[in-house]
């Protein structure tokens, strides 16, 4: 599972798409959600994370991730990871390990689901679906289909609540295969205030962790 999770929403992709492909209505929902995540300033959120492998759930997981901008602190019941916008830290509670990287932009994007909220631009078709409610609230569906057969995900379904252009849940398919994951945010709070220090590894408080530096 950790590959669905750790490899969020920042990365623009590479390939352009054609106008007909885009649906205005569905550009519309994106670009108020990108810009009301743009406004939340520090945002914490925790979702529960399926994966599916041939229509079977796989794995069952939780997590919590703290934004601010591009930096990201994200932890999870298998591993902790940093990132300052530049630097990445990942500790592996089972090891007792950390691994630096600098990672890439497409990385980044599959590292944290909300830097899909900025995917579309490039590198993908979008329109909206018909489901209009999500747990009983009210919800616009955007299917994305990527255009690259490179791309880490060929199919994306994003709901987006209607009063808040918020995500709720992010579908993500993998190209050629039958598996898939699902992230259900089950809270999201607005405005924290978060020093930037909270998105860099303290080895104090890990003082017995192997340091492997990737970078």
């Amino acid at each position: 599972m950790r590959k669905y999770i750790f490899s969020i929403i920042v990365a623009l992709l590479s390939l352009p798409v054609a106008a007909q492909q885009r649906q205005p209505q569905a550009k519309t929902v994106l670009d108020n959600a990108a810009e009301a995540f743009r406004k939340a300033g520090g945002v914490q959120a925790e979702f529960a994370v399926k994966t599916y492998n041939n229509g079977q759930l796989e794995s069952f997981s939780d997590g919590l991730i703290r934004l601010k901008g591009e930096k990201f602190l994200l932890k999870t019941s298998e591993a902790t990871t940093w990132f300052d916008g530049t630097t990445q830290w990942s500790y592996m509670d089972g090891s007792d390990e950390v691994n630096i990287s600098n990672p890439t932009q497409e990385e980044l994007r599959t590292i944290n689901p909300y830097a899909l909220l900025y995917s579309y631009r490039k590198g993908f078709s979008y329109a909206l679906g018909k489901v209009a409610d999500f747990h009983g609230k009210p919800v616009f569906e955007v299917i994305l289909t990527a255009t690259d057969r490179k791309q880490s995900f060929s199919r994306i379904v994003l709901y987006v609540a209607r009063n808040t252009y918020q995500p709720v849940f992010i579908s993500l398919q993998q190209p050629g295969v039958k598996n898939r994951s699902e992230i259900t945010v089950t809270a999201y709070r607005t405005g924290k205030k978060y020093a930037d220090t909270d998105f860099v590894f303290d080895k104090k408080k890990f003082p017995k962790a192997e340091i492997i530096d990737l970078r």
